[in-house]
């Protein structure tokens, strides 16, 4: 009996460490970010905004400041729809469209900052948890789609073509600490960027661990005639429609009398 609890007390004593390791880590540091405005109007002579965000590392270490330790992600992310990717063939001499996959939930616009490659912040599965990155945003299809075998392709297209067109966009090295622990994030906002609520998310790491993160919401409204139109359009179809036919109408027969040949 005395040799069983003997064991028994020593493995206790061994165990011991190993549970301590497994509890998650209390990080100390906090993260605050504010940004240069919570509003952006877009107008008929909209190319585009530069939004500054700046932050500030509270509670950080200075010997791991001085190493370079810390890292942040700052992402923009723009409301979220159903995209439809569509992959065209060219039959008997024509391109149609063949096949289509259709993901849910992604945002219509994503730009992103960080102090250097968030391939090398952090392990690609805690990006891919988190959903950071243009590789590591989840691309959910919706409905069937067979084996799975074109899952990759579609999602591949999906990127490459959000990206060829600037709608996501990504650059490294666009966080910089402007002080020990005080930094500053440049994000483009491109020319045609959606209207409604998008985020702000900035993320701390430290020596590659997820420290804290934080959000704020960015309004981008359309003001002038482009808000008259556009409130017309969805609050008043019939008679938007109606206005539109009237128009072409006048156009057309203001065009005939000017280019009439007598």
């Amino acid at each position: 009996m005395r040799t069983y609890l003997a064991l028994l007390f020593s493995g206790l004593l061994f165990a011991a460490p190993l549970v301590a390791q497994a509890e998650p880590l209390d990080f100390t540091e906090k993260l605050d970010i504010g940004i240069s405005t919570d509003e952006i109007a877009i107008t008929s002579d909209f190319r585009g905004a530069d939004l500054t965000i700046f932050g500030a590392i509270d509670g950080a270490d200075p010997g791991l400041l001085a190493q370079g330790k810390y890292n942040i992600v700052v992402a923009l992310e723009g409301p979220k729809e159903n995209t439809t990717v569509r992959r065209k063939e060219r039959v008997f001499g024509i391109w149609i469209n063949t096949k289509s996959m259709t993901f849910e939930k992604v945002p219509e616009s994503y730009s992103l900052s960080s102090t250097r490659d968030i391939e090398t912040i952090a392990p690609p599965g805690d990006m891919n948890n988190m959903g950071i990155g243009v590789d590591h945003m989840p691309l959910t299809p919706i409905g069937f789609i067979g084996d799975g075998s074109n899952l990759t392709e579609f999602r591949d297209a999906f990127r490459r073509l959000r990206e060829t067109t600037g709608i996501y966009q990504r650059d490294p090295g666009g966080v910089q600490f402007i002080s020990s622990s005080l930094f500053k994030a440049s994000l483009r906002l491109p020319a045609d960027v959606p209207n409604g609520s998008h985020i702000v998310r900035a993320y701390l790491f430290r020596d590659g661990l997820f420290v804290a993160a934080k959000a704020l919401e960015l309004r981008v409204v359309k003001t002038g005639l482009e808000q008259a139109i556009t409130t017309a359009a969805h609050e008043q179809p019939f008679l938007y429609g109606m206005v539109a036919v009237l128009l072409a109408v006048i156009t057309g027969w203001l065009a005939s009398i000017v280019f009439r040949r007598d």
